[in-house]
């Protein structure tokens, strides 16, 4: 959701100023997934998001009913719009025909965000998930909203997956109203409403991302089965002056927002660290995602080594940059517990000099992550699941949401807290509360963070296939049976899952308070005790710094 910049000192300053900071996704195809479903990721990072899951039940509204649109991001009010007939029910990201949309902003050009648009990308999102059943209806659907009331944000990639197809979808603005003289000198007012935009599908067996940079470059222009797009995509650029080769030779990254140093470490990085781990290869683009040979591009989509089980694609979403030169314990922010987290701003100046922390996947500013799973050989509210989790992707657990539900756990819902209003029930506050916590101590309380995390995850995927048949049977009787069935599931494992995370809290903050390590001695009333101390590397680091200030029993000067 970071504004992206074309330089890297914009790139920096909006780092520092933009309430609302990088997101991640990932996509994969049925071909690419272990059994066959189809994926995508959504990293929501902000510093100002309250991690809750959002649900929109199914309605029906009468004809000239109209729908006020509000900002996301702000809450802001935009405008009214038309509102359709009938609305499908909706649970965060996916709806109940297992249509999945996440995003992530690139911003682009700064000049073609439309400030007299209506709506957002945000409102865009979960408007659409509420009128389409397919990625196909869905990018319809986007291109007509925005065409008829105007985009109101800066530039987009859109994730977008049905249980057959996975689609990449990345949009413009055209700009706000402006003055164009003729050649006598004549004025009137131009304005380009909508956006412009290009959507292509990945190919089966392959796996795709996005992290806050354009990645769409070339695309075939014949070729409606595999790619879409508006018709002045690239009339618009020539009239805007910003391309003049041939039509095939248009490069909508390239156009309408351009790769720089900022780009490529901060955004690029990441979908390179993703592919990384799933396929080999990737170490000839390591310069390009460091922002050193920005001419290296990498491709749109790569085939994994193999294919990917849901806990792969999750563990995507939690990568620190581990195994690479870029690796963030390794460096000298981790500390002296080899944190994987680095407190904003992003960058800052030395002596006139720019520098700057990783900027990884994993992040604590999340407010709400999930990997959708669509699958076709199952019933609609059956076969979609939402694998949702707030705060850090790192500590945080995935919980099945399936998208047949009616109602979701109090623990994430909306209105339990908020930003400013702590809740000792909210699964946003419950989860901050042992990140933040294991931020004081990284590696040790990692350690017990994972074996719970590991055991509650291993044991909702353990038991999907048992409730996905319990589900089918029930809904071949009786689908409103088998919504109640799906429902009672959800909820209860994300309540029970926020009250096992509070119990993890008590264990960690009694564990380790003082900076010690304390353990149950039999029956005795006091426990063991251990004094772990510093890594010898880091008192290395303060020899370094110190000379012989600390040494016991020195000289006296």
């Amino acid at each position: 959701m970071l504004k992206k910049s074309l330089t890297l000192v914009v790139a920096a300053m909006l780092l520092v100023a933009q309430p609302l900071l990088a997101c991640t996704n990932f996509l994969v195809t049925k071909g690419a997934s272990t059994d066959g479903s189809t994926m995508i990721t959504y990293a929501a990072d902000s510093h100002v998001l309250y991690g809750e899951l959002y649900f929109r039940p199914a309605a029906d509204y009468p004809e000239g009913t109209m729908l006020d649109v509000y900002e996301w991001d702000t809450g802001k009010y935009l405008g009214k719009i038309k509102q359709a007939r009938h609305t499908y029910s909706v649970v965060g990201n996916m709806n109940e025909h297992q249509l999945a949309i996440g995003e992530t902003t690139y911003g682009g050009l700064p000049e073609l965000v439309d400030t007299t648009g209506i709506i957002d990308y945000g409102t865009l999102m979960y408007i659409t998930l509420q009128r389409a059943k397919t990625a196909r209806e869905a990018i319809r659907v986007i291109g007509e909203l925005l065409a008829e009331y105007g985009y109101y944000s800066s530039g987009e990639s859109f994730s977008i997956a049905d249980p057959n197809e996975v689609w990449v979808m990345e949009m413009i603005g055209k700009g706000s109203p402006r003055d164009v003289a003729d050649k006598r000198g004549r004025v009137r007012k131009v304005h380009n409403k909508g956006a412009v935009w290009v959507a292509m599908r990945i190919p089966d067996g392959y796996i795709s991302g996005h992290a806050n940079q354009a990645r769409i470059t070339t695309f075939p222009l014949n070729d409606p089965e595999n790619c879409i797009y508006s018709p002045d995509v690239i009339s618009f650029a020539r009239e805007m002056k910003y391309f003049s080769g041939e039509d095939k030779d248009f490069s909508f990254s390239d156009t309408y927002a351009p790769v720089d140093f900022g780009a490529a470490r901060f955004c690029e990085a990441r979908v390179w660290a993703g592919f990384n781990r799933v396929s080999t290869g990737m170490d000839k683009y390591a310069e390009y995602a460091k922002g050193y040979d920005l001419k290296n591009r990498m491709p749109l989509w790569v085939k994994p080594d193999k294919k990917l089980s849901v806990q792969d694609v999750i563990g995507m979403m939690r990568d620190y940059y581990q195994g690479t030169d870029l690796d963030m314990t390794k460096d000298v922010g981790a500390g002296p517990y080899q944190s994987i987290v680095r407190w904003r701003p992003m960058t800052w100046k030395v002596d006139g000099e720019t520098y700057f922390h990783e900027r990884a996947i994993s992040t604590q500013q999340t407010g709400f992550s999930f990997v959708s799973q669509s699958r076709s050989w199952l019933p609609d509210p059956v076969g979609g699941i939402l694998w949702f989790g707030v705060d850090d992707s790192y500590t945080s657990v995935y919980v099945p949401m399936y998208c047949g539900i009616t109602a979701v756990p109090e623990a994430f819902a909306v209105g339990n807290g908020s930003m400013m209003e702590f809740s000792d029930n909210a699964a946003f506050w419950v989860f901050n509360q042992v990140s933040n916590l294991a931020y004081t101590r990284y590696k040790d309380m990692i350690v017990d963070i994972q074996k719970v995390q590991s055991a509650l995850e291993g044991k909702f995927v353990s038991y999907t296939d048992v409730v996905d048949k319990a589900a089918v049977e029930l809904y071949k009787q009786d689908p409103t049976k088998a919504r109640e069935f799906l429902t009672d599931y959800s909820v209860n494992q994300g309540n029970s899952t926020v009250t096992r995370w509070k119990e993890l809290y008590r264990y960690l903050f009694t564990k380790y308070l003082d900076g010690n390590v304390k353990v149950k001695d039999g029956n005795n009333q006091n426990p063991k005790v251990k004094y772990p101390g510093y890594d010898e590397s880091y008192y290395r680091m303060i020899l370094e710094k110190t000379g012989d200030k600390f040494k016991f029993g020195g000289e006296s000067h």
